[in-house]
């Protein structure tokens, strides 16, 4: 990455006793944010990561095979362009480095607090401050609080009667065990979603057994990753504006993706991309029993829409058995199903996140003790993704109907990170106390995004980790991101309740 030329850092000489800004969390979003409010000249600030180590999701996921699904050159920081990714798609330990990279060379970590779970966040509308207490005993006071959680940062564990009964290792994707030991072992892999595709074909390759329990087949396109070479290298050092240019492309290509996606009337283009997944399928899978077992049963597009080129082929192994009755429950020895039993010596859990959890009840309390983990147990909702009634002076990042299904989220980042740090400055400039947005104002842009939303190809009659348990999407952003960002271009106080001075 080239040379920092921001200011230099501004860490204070000793904590105050009420920090302006406090961060939680140390992905991307954190990132984004700390980055933008140093350049801002907001500050001084601090961060709180619940981990011994900066990074999020790409420090936490280590599974075998696991890489990002958006081309590097476009999942990564505008400000902070990367010439030297080794490949198309990069690898979570080369996307961890970057970051950390980033935190060097904007020299943040002075700013961190490792090891600080956040346990609890209490608005007192009476000083108008936020009381933000870690799992070690540590508490902190703040003006605004922005949470960079996120949706992929909770692991969820499969609903399976009998799994504590199970005597055999087991564990979870996104906190791989690497001290076990699969060879020659029976292993057992429920779930075939982002994470499973990745680590199946590593595992096969050297178990005895590995039976995998499909509940859903998902539509799988083949991977165009490749290697940039040295010379591609070397012009992205010597020449940015081409690295740029690629991004440019790249982003184009993905953003016109958002037509099928959204677009009730041209849905039908995914007829387009699923004839490239069913060759991709044919071509892969000779046995017609096996190709009928993996063809998925709703409209692509529908659920993520998974890239490999290594998944299905993996699949056809000797050792591989794809099993697609439900199991009924797990006992001391293997997993039983409707149709008998199989036993094994590991269960691998490729189950994904609890997305519709981002915040759980007893967390976060904001204007008369309403606690948002309890809000969002009934309607998972936020104006533009970013902030909520009722919770003065709280910013979500990646926050609901944020996230994608064509595009790279830190786009999306970055366009919450500008209208955050808007506010901020407009806060500091007119002495504003809190900024609260306004129910009223929440409730319509809720309203809309979900008559946009029941017009997508997500609303098409599959079920998903998009949509809550009445049948919500409260996940996926309903449009192109450059309408998100146009959306959150500048922060818009008149849609907001303003209170003068602090206290």
């Amino acid at each position: 990455m080239p040379p920092r030329t921001e200011p230099a850092d501004r860490t204070p000489s000793a904590d105050p006793a009420v920090w302006p800004v406090l961060i939680i969390g140390s992905g991307f979003s954190g990132l984004g944010m700390a980055v933008q409010l140093d350049r801002s000249g907001i500050g001084p600030w601090v961060m709180l990561e619940r981990d011994s180590e900066i990074g999020g999701t790409w420090r936490d996921n280590t599974y075998p095979g696991c890489a990002c699904d958006i081309p590097s050159p476009l999942y990564s920081f505008s400000f902070a362009p990367n010439p030297n990714w080794s490949r198309l798609y990069a690898h979570h330990d080369e996307i961890q480095r970057y970051l950390l990279e980033v935190v060097d060379t904007h020299r943040l970590r002075p700013h961190v607090r490792l090891g600080r779970e956040v346990v609890c966040a209490r608005y007192d509308d009476d000083v108008r401050l936020w009381t933000v207490t870690t799992a070690n005993g540590e508490t902190y006071r703040a003006r605004v609080v922005v949470s960079g959680m996120g949706p992929l940062s909770v692991p969820a564990r499969p609903n399976v009667p009998g799994l504590d009964a199970f005597e055999g290792r087991q564990f979870h994707s996104a906190t791989w065990d690497h001290d076990a030991d699969l060879s020659g072992k029976r292993v057992a892999v429920i779930g075939t979603g982002a994470s499973a595709i990745q680590f199946v074909p590593h595992v096969a390759k050297q178990v005895a057994a590995l039976t995998l329990f499909q509940r859903t087949a998902p539509w799988i396109i083949p991977s165009r990753d490749r290697r940039f070479g040295s010379r591609e290298r070397a012009l992205f050092s010597a020449v940015p504006w081409a690295q740029k240019a690629l991004r440019g492309w790249i982003y184009a290509r993905h953003e016109l993706r958002a037509l099928a996606f959204t677009g009730k009337r041209l849905q039908v283009l995914m007829k387009l991309g699923e004839r490239t997944a069913r060759t991709h399928l044919h071509d892969q899978v000779a046995d017609p029993t096996l190709r009928a077992k993996l063809t998925p049963s709703f409209s692509l597009g529908c659920k993520r829409v998974l890239r490999s080129s290594t998944y299905y082929p993996a699949l056809t192994q000797a050792n591989v058995d794809v099993v697609t009755s439900p199991i009924e429950r797990v006992d001391a020895t293997g997993v039983v199903t409707s149709r008998g039993r199989h036993d094994v010596d590991v269960i691998i859990h490729g189950t994904g996140f609890k997305v519709q959890q981002q915040v759980a009840p007893g967390v976060i309390f904001g204007r008369d003790g309403v606690d948002l983990g309890e809000v969002w147990g009934e309607r998972m909702a936020a104006y533009k993704g970013t902030a909520v009634a009722g919770f003065p002076n709280l910013f979500f990042l990646v926050g609901p109907n944020v996230s994608l299904g064509h595009n790279s989220m830190v786009y999306m980042i970055e366009s919450q990170v500008a209208y955050i740090v808007d506010a901020l400055q407009r806060m500091r400039a007119q002495g504003w106390a809190t900024v609260e947005v306004d129910a009223e104002v929440q409730a319509r842009f809720t309203a809309d995004l979900d008559a946009r939303l029941g017009q997508t190809i997500w609303a098409s009659g599959c079920r998903s980790w998009y949509l809550d348990d009445r049948g919500r999407n409260t996940t996926l952003w309903p449009g192109f991101t450059f309408q998100f960002r146009k959306l959150t271009a500048r922060f818009d106080a008149e849609n907001y309740r303003i209170a003068g001075d602090a206290v």
